[in-house]
């Protein structure tokens, strides 16, 4: 499991390089920032400062909600995609970082591969953002656990129930559970469990993770319900691991195993009718665009915290 130290330049490339005291400040300024947007008063906090975000995947919610992130705070973002970079003709990523950090004063790379984000971290003079990688997504899950806590309260001490794929975003909330104090089940089947150091890596530091195959199990009396789709982004197996998921759905039967005041969340985009039914996506429990709000609020705080501002 890659750790990185985050050294003198701030990335933001993983929750296990971490302390929670900092993933704290991170999600009270994310809080803060989003009041202040709700009262209409915007702070240039990062006026004249540029983002380079790199996408090698497509995205919706990672694009934009960093995009207005910096507008809001006064700066200014640049979207390529890889294939418009030289990177993408075989221009070596250590050399795509020291190019872009002559004129950036950050980077957010959302790629297939995360050897490749930790290059470009490597070899960058300013921030790295992980803005998702196959290994895990970790800005993700700081909005998941804003959208918790301001629907059903402080994290630590509940019970959250994973249900699905042990995937980059069940790894990110691997990590979060033993930074955070939260109990999570993951129902995953045995082919698609999460990777056993990621899951060593929380436990060793006190995490409460438990690994089973019932989702029913997992969910019960659990304070979320959590999914996501059964099949990335070019994923090659993509009707084998569709069966293996075929008995993992969220629907209103799963849900009612839930605590009454359980909320479910969807990292999107969702594949409905698949991991998840219309009437629990679109029912009174999900929190799902509350979630996808909070990505916004949560990217200019890791944008503020990488830069120094808080």
């Amino acid at each position: 499991m890659a750790i990185t130290d985050t050294g003198k330049t701030r990335h933001f490339l993983d929750l296990s390089a971490f302390d929670a005291a900092t993933l704290r400040l991170i999600l009270d300024h994310a809080a803060q920032l989003k009041a202040e947007r709700k009262s209409g008063e915007f702070r240039p906090l990062l006026a004249n400062k540029k983002l380079a975000m790199i996408f090698e995947k497509n995205s919706t919610r990672t694009r934009v909600s960093f995009e207005v992130a910096m507008m809001d705070l006064g700066g200014h973002a640049l979207p390529f995609n890889s294939n418009e970079l030289q990177i993408g003709r075989g221009e070596t990523v250590a050399d795509t970082a020291r190019v872009l950090s002559r004129y950036v004063d950050a980077i957010m790379l959302r790629c297939h591969s995360h050897d490749k984000l930790l290059e470009l971290a490597k070899n960058a003079g300013v921030p790295v953002i992980n803005g998702l990688t196959e290994y895990s997504h970790p800005c993700q899950i700081i909005a998941d656990i804003l959208t918790f806590e301001e629907h059903v309260g402080p994290i630590a001490g509940k019970t959250i129930a994973w249900i699905g794929d042990g995937n980059n975003v069940a790894q990110s909330w691997i990590m979060a559970a033993a930074l955070f104090g939260c109990k999570l089940r993951l129902a995953c089947p045995p082919k698609l469990n999460p990777l056993p150091e990621v899951v060593e890596w929380a436990k060793s530091r006190g995490g409460d993770i438990e690994l089973m195959t019932s989702p029913e199990k997992a969910v019960a009396g659990a304070d979320a319900v959590i999914t996501d789709t059964w099949v990335s982004m070019g994923d090659v197996h993509a009707e084998a691991q569709i069966k293996m998921l075929a008995s993992y759905q969220v629907n209103a039967a799963l849900m009612k195993k839930a605590s009454p005041s359980a909320v479910f969340l969807h990292c999107l985009p969702a594949h409905r009718g698949e991991e998840v039914t219309e009437d629990v996506i679109d029912g009174p429990q999900s929190r799902v665009f509350d979630e996808a709000e909070n990505r916004l609020h949560v990217q200019k705080a890791i944008l503020l915290w990488c830069l120094a501002k808080i």
